[in-house]
């Protein structure tokens, strides 16, 4: 099996436990997507965008002082981007309904994240 097909078996675990997700990407810290589970067309773009957040974050919290990027959260009005930090070697991207359980999400993401970096 591939370092790609064990990063989407773990989107897919990630997936399962919380169902409400609609998409989930893992992308290079350039932009690349890696690996991607319903996110169809527009992996490409929310894998270059979360590597932007990824950056813009990481400055953010330079600047605040507020010690080294974990993640970034980006509400509108039907749902939400939620963006972890995988150790500086990658980014998770993860789209949610309006609605959706955040304090859920993080606790999931930071398994699915864990299962990530062992394959990167």
């Amino acid at each position: 099996m591939s370092k790609q097909e064990r990063i989407e078996q773990a989107l897919d675990r990630l997936r399962q436990n919380m169902p409400d997700i609609r998409a989930a990407i893992v992308a290079s810290p350039d932009g690349l997507l890696i690996a991607e589970r319903g996110a169809g067309n527009a992996a490409t773009r929310l894998a270059a965008m979360a590597a932007t957040a990824l950056g813009l974050g990481r400055r953010i919290a330079q600047t605040a002082q507020a010690g080294e990027f974990n993640e970034l959260v980006v509400r509108g009005k039907d749902g939400y981007l939620a963006v972890f930090a995988i150790e500086g070697k990658a980014v998770l991207a993860l789209t949610l309904p309006e609605g959706g359980n955040l304090g859920l999400l993080r606790i999931e993401a930071e398994n699915a994240v864990k299962d990530v970096l062992e394959e990167l």
